[in-house]
């Protein structure tokens, strides 16, 4: 499985629309969650966040939170930020742009957010264009670094060096609240979140 773990300069201009990172002026970093809410995973991460007072932002599924409102609802409540990721985890490169278009929308009517993530980070400048058009104020979020959670392949400790090795102040990091993750997402996430403490870095939700 190959993907990049710090996401190049060139493909950040190439999306520039896109926001890949913040500024390192504020000491701080932005810890994403993709693809819950997840009845065990989800869970975990919030008594971890609240456990470092760390905030967060958790992109959604449609249809999860469907599935689980009451664990979405306590997303908010304990003051983290949310964000669209679909409805059903659609690949934006194998999707046409009007049922795309429609899945997010779909997904919107149940996450009230700005923000927007596409899911494998794939999606295309026409689908960005019209995104825009259709749902002013969008805010399509990336990231620059990926903690590979999501790879069976790898293990935990090898998503925390992923992590502390490459994020600086300003970046957005990704792990997943995913019955795919869990393995390492568990084993991981307790020891970013301390790293983080331990360089007195501000982990912080992405304004909505």
């Amino acid at each position: 499985m190959f993907y990049l773990t710090k996401t190049p300069g060139i493909l950040k201009a190439m999306y520039k629309s896109c926001i890949w990172n913040f500024s390192p002026a504020s000491n701080a970093v932005y810890l994403t969650f993709d693809d819950g809410p997840h009845p065990t995973a989800t869970p975990f991460v919030l008594e971890q966040l609240k456990k470092y007072e760390a905030k967060a932002t958790f992109f959604c599924i449609g249809k999860n939170v469907v599935e689980y409102p009451e664990i979405y609802q306590q997303i908010l409540q304990e003051g983290h930020t949310v964000g669209n990721h679909t409805h059903n985890h659609l690949n934006g490169w194998k999707t046409s742009t009007d049922k795309y278009l429609e899945n997010i929308t779909t997904a919107q009517q149940y996450i009230h957010s700005p923000l927007f993530r596409p899911p494998y980070g794939r999606i295309t400048p026409f689908q960005i264009k019209h995104l825009k058009s259709s749902m002013p104020g969008t805010k399509i979020i990336m990231w620059d670094v990926l903690s590979g959670d999501f790879d069976p392949g790898i293990t935990g400790d090898t998503c925390v060096q992923n992590v502390v090795f490459k994020m600086q102040p300003g970046s957005i990091v990704v792990f997943h609240d995913s019955t795919k993750a869990w393995d390492r997402l568990s084993y991981a996430l307790p020891r970013v979140l301390e790293y983080c403490k331990k360089q007195k870095l501000e982990m912080l939700a992405i304004p909505s």
